[in-house]
């Protein structure tokens, strides 16, 4: 693996190859390597996890000093998010250097909204060991907050299921219906992929930790192609 790229992109040379290489390291990897010398990346996808919390958090309250707490958190579930957080991982292409299973692998594992979202978080994680919260700010603000603009003009940090309802009633007279299309995962991490229907028209599909999250994915997607035929 040819990380150096990526380097260069965030501005951040790594004095611990490894500690970068383990944000890359997906577990079914692990599975078919057993004698590979790093863990998986879900302790660096924790800690990075916390990391962004963090850092949208101090962005918005000094960004809008005037907007109340609800109005806040909106902005932030709306970017810390599957969906966004793959776009981000996508643009740097963190896909391409992800050590995966052939099954993952064949399966489609290096395009996946979950592993991608996963995985930037991981990166942020051994960013911040790596060289500190300030450095994982900076790259927080490059890649990901320029996106926050877009989605507060379009008002898709509304509540996605309500917002898309209320569409579609308007435009359609159809009330949205929600389904779980997919499920994978051990009982104690499962993962939900749902799709939301306007009549038996497939309007938007989206992915969580839990049908609720899953659903609200698939609202918000709905909402962003809905947006773009206007």
């Amino acid at each position: 693996m040819n990380l150096l790229e990526l380097e260069s992109k965030i501005n951040l040379k790594f004095k611990n190859k490894d500690l970068l290489l383990n944000a890359f390291v997906h577990r079914s990897y692990l599975n078919e390597h057993r004698d590979f010398h790093l863990g998986s990346n879900e302790r660096l996808e924790f800690l990075g996890d916390a990391c962004l919390e963090l850092i949208v958090s101090d962005y918005l309250f000094r960004k809008y000093p005037d907007e109340p707490e609800g109005t806040l958190t909106n902005y932030r579930s709306s970017i810390v998010n599957t969906r966004v957080l793959a776009q981000t991982a996508a643009e740097l292409k963190l896909g391409e250097y992800l050590l995966l299973s052939k099954g993952e692998e064949e399966g489609g594992g290096r395009q996946s909204e979950h592993l991608l979202a996963n995985t930037f978080e991981a990166l942020l994680g051994a960013c911040y060991l790596e060289s500190g919260l300030k450095k994982c700010t900076e790259i927080v603000k490059k890649f990901l907050l320029p996106r926050l603009e877009t989605i507060i003009a379009q008002k898709l940090y509304k509540d996605a299921k309500s917002h898309l309802q209320e569409i579609t009633q308007e435009s359609l007279s159809i009330t949205p219906t929600y389904k779980i299309i997919d499920e994978w995962g051990p009982d104690h991490a499962k993962h939900f992929k749902a799709a939301v229907f306007c009549g038996k028209k497939l309007m938007g599909v989206g992915e969580g930790n839990s049908k609720q999250q899953a659903e609200i994915q698939a609202a918000k997607d709905a909402l962003e192609k809905w947006e773009e035929k206007l």
